[in-house]
C-alpha cells in the first residue's frame, strides 16, 4: 500500500512535498478529523541506518510525544505501517517556511524582528532544558515560522538528560556550521551548552545573513571560534545585542551562559 492510501485510510489527504531528508520526506496534508492542514514526516525505515533505527528514532519518538509548547511544533499522531516499513509523524504545519530560507531570499532581519523571534527561541529552549531535553541540532533550518511565530522542530538528535548536571557526551550531533568548539574537538561536552552556542549562530545569521565562522575548513573554523566572533561594522546592531552574541559564542563552555542566564540578559528581558 502506498503512502497516499495508508494516510487516506487514517484520515489524511496528502498534498505536495515540502521537505526532504536522508531517510525521510515531509508532505503537506489535510486532516479530515481536525479539518485543517498538517505536515506529515514520512520515515522510510528500510533506507535508514541501524543506528538511526535502534538509537535515534526511538529517542525522538519518546521525546516529541511529551512536548507541549507554543514555540515547538506539536506532533499530533504517529502511525506505523508494517506493510510499507514506514513511519508517519503527523505534525503541526508552519506555513511561513524556515528562517534559513527567509534570510536567504529576503536578507537579514531588522533587529526589532530578530529580538521578537529570538525571545521565542529562548522560551522554547528554556522549556526543553527544563524538561531535561537537549535539542542538539539547533539551526536556522529547524526554526520554522508560522504567522510570525517561531516554532522549533526536528528532534532527531534530541537527548533526554539525567537529573544531575554532569551530563557529558562525546556524540557529534547537528551541523558543523552550528557546532560548538568542544563538539568539533571531540572532547566531552555539556549538551545544554552546545544548544546555547547554536542559538548564538542562529542569532548571528538572523542579524547578518551570513554564518559567523567559515565551516569549509574545520581547523580554520576552530581557530576563528577561539579568536572570538566579530560582527560586521556596516550592520547597525545595538550594544546589548552585540554583547549577547559574544556571550553565546563564548568558546569556553564553562563561561558560556545557561539558558536561565540568557533569559535575564538585558536584550532578551527588555519588553
Amino acid at each position: 500500500m502506498d503512502d497516499e492510501r495508508i494516510l487516506f485510510v487514517n484520515g489524511y489527504r496528502v498534498g505536495k512535498t515540502i521537505g526532504e531528508g536522508t531517510y525521510s520526506k515531509v508532505k503537506e496534508a489535510y486532516s479530515m478529523h481536525q479539518q485543517k492542514k498538517v505536515a506529515i514526516k514520512i520515515i522510510n525505515k528500510a533506507k535508514a541506518s541501524v543506528e538511526f533505527i535502534q538509537r535515534f528514532l526511538p529517542r525522538e519518538l519518546q521525546i516529541v510525544q511529551r512536548l507541549r509548547h507554543k514555540n515547538i511544533i506539536e506532533v499530533y499522531e504517529i502511525i506505523e505501517s508494517g506493510s510499507s516499513g514506514k513511519l508517519y509523524m503527523v505534525m503541526e504545519l508552519a506555513e511561513g517556511g524556515d528562517i534559513f530560507d527567509c534570510v536567504m531570499h529576503g536578507g537579514a532581519f531588522p533587529e526589532d524582528r530578530v529580538q521578537i523571534l529570538f525571545r521565542q527561541l529562548v522560551e522554547a529552549i528554556h522549556y526543553l532544558h527544563g524538561q531535561g531535553v537537549a535539542h542538539r541540532d539547533l539551526k536556522c533550518e529547524n526554526a520554522l515560522l508560522d504567522k510570525g511565530i517561531l516554532k522549533l522542530t526536528d528532534f532527531g538528535f534530541a537527548k533526554t538528560l539525567p537529573s544531575s548536571n554532569t551530563d557529558l557526551t562525546y556524540t557529534f550531533c547537528g551541523s558543523i556550521a552550528y557546532a560548538a568548539p568542544e563538539v568539533l574537538q571531540g572532547v566531552p561536552y555539556d549538551s545544554r551548552k552546545g544548544d546555547i552556542w547554536s542559538m548564538g549562530v542562529v542569532l548571528y545569521v538572523m542579524l547578518c545573513a551570513s554564518l559567523p565562522f567559515d565551516d569549509h575548513n574545520i581547523p580554520k573554523m576552530l581557530w576563528q571560534q577561539q579568536r572570538g566572533v566579530t560582527l560586521p561594522g556596516h550592520i547597525n546592531i545595538s550594544e546589548d545585542c552585540k554583547d549577547l552574541v559574544i556571550r553565546l559564542l563564548e568558546p569556553n563552555m564553562d563561561l558560556r551562559p545557561s539558558i536561565e542566564e540568557v533569559i535575564w540578559h538585558p536584550w532578551v528581558s527588555t519588553q
